[in-house]
């Protein structure tokens, strides 16, 4: 369930999506940058040929223009029912297309799988698909499914397991009875576990060929820890060791109705679809509550870590440091400065590693934020291997700034009219709407979490982004990731002033040993 993690992306700000472009290179530019280009050359041209249009265009007269007030926000909340064991069901009505999406959210993830079996709930959600139910293998589901141009998905996540489907509203009986099926009846079979295996330790053993992989990996490890929950990967031993009364037991320890949360969206009758509900789980026995998350988030040691990776020649930096969680009352301060720091083209880092001084292809990042854990502070560049240093030092003294440099009314203004003009699409749609709610029920956020962070957005002040910076902004306790050629960087890493830089091991045990500059990999270039 929590999309928004490093497994997740999650730690890092939505609006690094704005400015991050991980496959640009100065051999190629995307079409937006083709096309900002021509229209700058086309303006400069206009200027030169029609000076009184150029005298026309510094009057802006469109700042004139009125702006009128955002109208307030309040989404139709799903319906919600809690049945007598716990059970949560979110029911969305929406009758604009004869569709039906429905999911079962169940808790527990892979931070809850024990560390000798790493890869379990990978293998489990994989499995349990693909293996089918007592009645239907697998592949009978699949052509049943194909033939009415439906899906039933089975997914596993960090926090959570899931079964999903989508279906036209007139086959909502026979694929809901599917998902059903599938979630009380399922029948794992050895063949497709061990098919999952196969395809889970392809994955593992060419986990090193791609540079950006290496680094959000490994910069996680140096947030919470080589051995933390949230950062252990799947290795050939730990899936080896995963057996098929593994999966049973799993199955048979999440799958209770007070660890389950069920939304529907589309066009049905809330009525209708609230009784067929409480007719399959309203009688099912309440089990153990799934325990609440614990752990210790010390954050990063601080220093210069190196990945060195001979067969690249451009490097990707990070530093990182902890982060917060989504209801820590400075969330919305931290919102708007994340803006003002890397939001967008007109963002302090972006204008000044990129822009001015063209040191990265991609910059971006910002103070994370995680649902029940603290998310991670992480600020990333990818520069070529020579402008490694330089571009390190231009990101680190830029977050410097957050707490030296005086955050002005007009970055404010413009920042949070950039976040509240954006945060609508996020909940344009029904679905949307009911996912969000799915997510705040699924962590115990109040419904109306959505109104609160506009509201929350609307009255941030510049001595809120000024405290905030001071209070949360440390470059003293930040970790900088480096992973790259060291051979080309030219400038040395102790040049950074922050100790000898520390070479991170990344082989992969029982693994064929390859070179770092193995067919492949793909590092890219600038």
């Amino acid at each position: 369930m929590n999309r928004t993690s490093f497994h997740c992306t999650s730690s890092i700000p939505t609006s690094f999506s704005k400015v991050c472009h991980p496959e640009r290179s100065a051999k190629g530019a995307t079409s937006k940058d083709l096309l900002f280009a021509r229209i700058a050359v086309t303006l400069g041209l206009a200027v030169l040929l029609f000076p009184q249009a150029g005298h026309a265009q510094q009057a802006q007269p469109w700042t004139q223009i009125p702006i009128p007030p955002l109208h307030p926000f309040h989404p139709q909340q799903p319906k919600r029912i809690e049945l007598k064991n716990g059970l949560v069901i979110l029911l969305e009505e929406d009758h604009e297309l004869p569709f039906i999406n429905g999911s079962i959210e169940i808790r527990g993830g892979s931070r809850d799988e024990p560390a000798s079996k790493a890869g379990l709930v990978d293998l489990y959600s994989d499995a349990w698909r693909t293996s089918g139910t007592a009645s239907k293998d697998g592949d009978t589901l699949d052509d049943l499914l194909e033939a009415k141009a439906a899906k039933v998905e089975t997914g596993g996540d960090v926090d959570s397991t899931s079964v999903s489907w989508s279906c036209l509203k007139k086959d909502e009986d026979l694929v809901f009875g599917i998902a059903v099926d599938l979630l009380q009846h399922p029948d794992f079979k050895q063949e497709k576990l061990m098919l999952a295996k196969q395809q889970a330790a392809a994955s593992i053993v060419r986990r090193n060929d791609d540079a950006s992989g290496i680094a959000e990996r490994e910069a996680a490890k140096l947030v919470y820890g080589p051995n933390s929950p949230y950062t252990r990967e799947p290795e050939l031993a730990t899936i080896k060791a995963v057996t098929l009364d593994d999966l049973k037991q799993w199955h048979d320890k999440t799958i209770v109705p007070n660890n389950i949360i069920i939304g529907v969206e589309g066009d049905f009758d809330a009525a209708a679809m609230e009784k067929t509900l409480r007719d399959v789980f309203e009688n099912l026995p309440r089990g153990a509550a799934w325990p609440k998350p614990a752990g210790d988030f010390s954050g990063p040691k601080p220093g210069v870590y190196v990945v060195d990776k001979t067969d690249v020649n451009q490097s990707n930096v990070n530093i990182v440091g902890l982060g917060t969680l989504r209801n820590n009352p400075d969330y919305f301060a931290l919102s708007v400065m994340n803006e003002i720091f890397s939001g967008g083209f007109g963002s302090r880092l972006f204008q000044d590693v990129r822009t001015k001084q063209g040191l990265a292809y991609a910059v971006g990042g910002g103070y994370g934020a995680s649902y029940d854990h603290p998310g991670m502070f992480r600020v990333i560049a990818g520069t070529k291997s020579a402008t490694t240093v330089k571009a390190t030092q231009s990101m680190l003294a830029e977050i410097g700034e957050l707490k030296t440099k005086p955050f002005t009314e007009d970055e404010r203004k413009r920042a949070k009219d950039q976040v509240l003009n954006s945060f609508i699409f996020n909940y344009d749609t029904k679905e949307k709407v009911l996912a969000a709610a799915t997510r705040l029920e699924f962590y115990g956020y109040p419904a109306n979490f959505l109104e609160k962070y506009r509201d929350g957005l609307e009255h941030v002040t510049t001595a809120d982004l000024e405290r905030v910076a001071k209070k949360y902004i440390d470059p003293s306790k930040v970790a900088v990731l480096v992973v790259g050629n060291q051979q080309e960087f030219g400038t040395p890493l102790t040049e950074l002033g922050l100790g000898k830089p520390q070479a991170i091991d990344i082989t992969i045990p029982g693994a064929p040993q390859q070179g770092m500059g193995a067919p492949g990999n793909d590092g890219g270039e600038q």
